[in-house]
């Protein structure tokens, strides 16, 4: 039955519009295009914000939203080397990722505190504006397993927005419609004056992830 439903789903992968629209126009991932529509859709990038822009991407690999990111900074005059004039993008991930330019990148288990310290020290004074997080567990097969610890991750990325995200600033999601869902959309509306949810266009119908975009950091 495995066997069957991994073949299933990789004849599936293979003929995705997205997956190759994605090798057509180079980017590492499908998920490229779900942060490209909200990026557009929401006006999450503000290129001439002075000082440039700082946006986290948590749970980047293999590295699909940070190369959008920072792609739409370099053609608004940003500079290579993970900084420039349109802004830097921090990127973190479990799994290792092929270096991008305009991208600094973090190896590390974002629920450990010794590797939420490194990111930390990487930010430094300077303030974060956009926090996007991607991540996902190791999915199982188990159902109330795999929500519980989606969430957790989840609610691990708000706790980070909460210390690091500055006010006014944004945040988006992904989550999985289920247990614990209701909580973290309160919690989420608690942290931000307004909180909306996206499903892109490659994001798959059948699936359950949405993502939740929270708008304008509250003042703490």
């Amino acid at each position: 039955m495995k066997a069957k439903t991994s073949k299933a789903w990789m004849k599936e992968h293979v003929n995705d519009p997205f997956v190759k629209r994605a090798k057509k126009e180079g980017y590492r991932s499908r998920a490229a295009y779900k942060i490209m529509e909200i990026i557009e859709s929401d006006k999450l990038l503000k290129p001439a914000h002075p000082g440039g822009m700082t946006v986290v991407d948590l749970g980047a690999s293999p590295g699909g939203w940070s190369q959008v990111v920072a792609e739409k900074f370099a053609a608004a005059g940003s500079g290579g080397g993970g900084k420039g004039g349109s802004g830097r993008v921090i990127a973190l991930d479990l799994l290792p990722m092929v270096p991008l330019p305009g991208v600094i990148f973090l190896q590390g288990d974002f629920r450990e505190a010794a590797v939420l310290t490194e990111l930390k020290n990487i930010l430094g004074d300077q303030p974060v504006d956009l926090v996007i997080s991607d991540m996902s567990p190791n999915i199982s097969g188990v159902n109330i397993s795999d929500q519980a610890r989606s969430m957790h991750l989840s609610e691990l990325a708000l706790e980070f927005c909460r210390e690091q995200l500055k006010p006014g600033g944004h945040f988006l999601v992904k989550v999985f419609q289920g247990v614990g869902f209701e909580v973290f959309l309160r919690d989420m509306r608690a942290s931000f004056t307004k909180v909306v949810t996206r499903k892109p266009e490659a994001s798959r119908g059948r699936s359950s992830e949405l993502y939740l975009l929270g708008l304008n950091k509250r003042v703490a």
